[in-house]
């Protein structure tokens, strides 16, 4: 029996085509494809700007960072500042706000959903928060209207880490066009792959061109790679306390990193872009499979719902064992795993509960009790475009032989 991954990339001929010539330009570093890329993402989701970077968790990183600029007066983030967070999650959608010296301020996700309580929100508001960072996870949105309005209330940052959830709708919009920039992830399990890659777009010229810099080392030249004075002003200007003159390629506006991807990779999501519209409608034919075939079960399950008025891109189907099921989570993947059927946990679980994150110092709204029940008792199963018909018919039997069997009152072991 083939394994049923969770996840993994699909590409054909028309990638391996794209990639091949990107190869023969032998560019390597930001060049053409980059730009198409960058270009037509944005495109794609209505966006002014999309920053290519290397990867989801450096897309989150730069979102984070751009908002601690001095460029934007009173409302940049300082060390000691709040930003609210969901406790369960992916840690790099946290860890820029720990690694920096702000104070990630968790909240409890609901049953079912799995998307942040939005009354738990407006809770989470003090006078040191600056932002609301959070994921739309497994491609759920979370309540985009009620993290808008308070962000626009309360004069705070709105990010939206869209790395689960490319092409997931919310009311009439895609996600990742509501907060005031979002991030994308291309790693092979996600909607399309670059192999390691990951974006940002935003609607606002500032926090790109903020963005930019602290991709490319954190200078102050936009000029393209390749292109010594496209912006005509390399050696005019006064900048800090340098020499007038002093060369534009290197003058330094943020501390920044390195965080580009290559046009390998750019050459090859350039072709999975126009993919992505299919990939989308397999993982959704696959999840609305899942969620037929299991409903009879729900005695024993918690089954994922879609957020009220969305339509998802799911990037997984998650499932709760009930606290009343006969079996625990354990034993249930334990008998996915060993017939050969991949299962993953809701990531993290309670991020609070992660070895790395124990010291960290952080508010909580509420006792989190919902993230807990899902870190001990949730589990998925993937939905990705290259689980076909058989495969899910597959995975499908071999979970209702176990729930089968549980309701005779024998649990069958792995």
């Amino acid at each position: 029996m083939t394994p049923v991954h969770y996840g993994g990339r699909i590409y054909d001929e028309q990638d391996l085509q794209t990639l091949v010539e990107a190869a023969l330009d032998f560019w390597l570093t930001a060049g053409r494809f980059s730009r198409q890329f960058e270009s037509d993402f944005a495109k794609k989701f209505g966006a002014k700007d999309c920053l290519f970077v290397n990867s989801g968790s450096s897309a989150n990183l730069l979102a984070f960072m751009a908002l601690t600029s001095p460029e934007w007066g009173e409302r940049r983030i300082l060390p000691g500042d709040e930003v609210i967070t969901a406790a369960a999650g992916f840690p790099t959608t946290v860890a820029p706000i720990i690694q920096y010296g702000a104070i990630p301020v968790f909240i409890d996700l609901q049953p079912a959903t799995y998307a942040p309580v939005p009354e738990d929100l407006e809770r989470a508001v003090s006078p040191r928060t600056k932002a609301i960072m959070l994921a739309h996870t497994l491609g759920n949105p979370f309540d985009l209207d009620v993290a808008s309005e308070i962000a626009n209330r309360h004069g705070l940052w709105l990010i939206e880490d869209n790395c689960d959830a490319a092409g997931s709708i919310y009311r009439d919009r895609l996600t990742g066009t509501y907060g005031d920039s979002a991030t994308f992830s291309f790693y092979p399990s996600h909607h399309m792959t670059t192999g390691e890659g990951g974006a940002i777009i935003t609607g606002l010229p500032k926090m790109a061109s903020i963005i930019r810099s602290l991709r490319d080392w954190g200078r102050d030249c936009r000029c393209p790679p390749g292109e010594d004075d496209f912006c005509g002003r390399r050696f005019q200007g006064q900048h800090g306390r340098l020499p007038f003159g002093y060369d534009h390629k290197y003058v330094y506006s943020h501390i920044g990193y390195n965080l580009k991807a290559t046009d390998l990779q750019a050459a090859i999501g350039c072709s999975q872009l126009n993919k992505l519209d299919l990939f989308i409608q397999a993982r959704r034919a696959n999840w609305a499979f899942f969620r037929q075939t299991l409903d009879a079960y729900a005695d024993f399950l918690v089954l994922p719902e879609p957020a009220p008025g969305c339509k998802p891109s799911w990037f997984g189907f998650m499932i709760l064992v009930r606290d009343s099921a006969p079996f625990s989570r354990n034993q249930v993947t334990g008998y996915l795993e060993a017939r050969k059927v991949q299962t993953r946990l809701l990531f993290g679980g309670n991020l609070l509960r992660q070895p790395a994150f124990l010291d960290v110092n952080h508010r909580t709204v509420g006792d989190l009790a919902h993230t807990d029940a899902v870190m001990a008792n949730g589990f998925w199963i993937g939905v990705y475009p290259g689980i076909d018909a058989a495969q899910r018919g597959y995975v499908a039997g071999v979970l209702i032989e176990f729930l089968d069997a549980a309701r005779r009152g024998k649990i069958l072991q792995a």
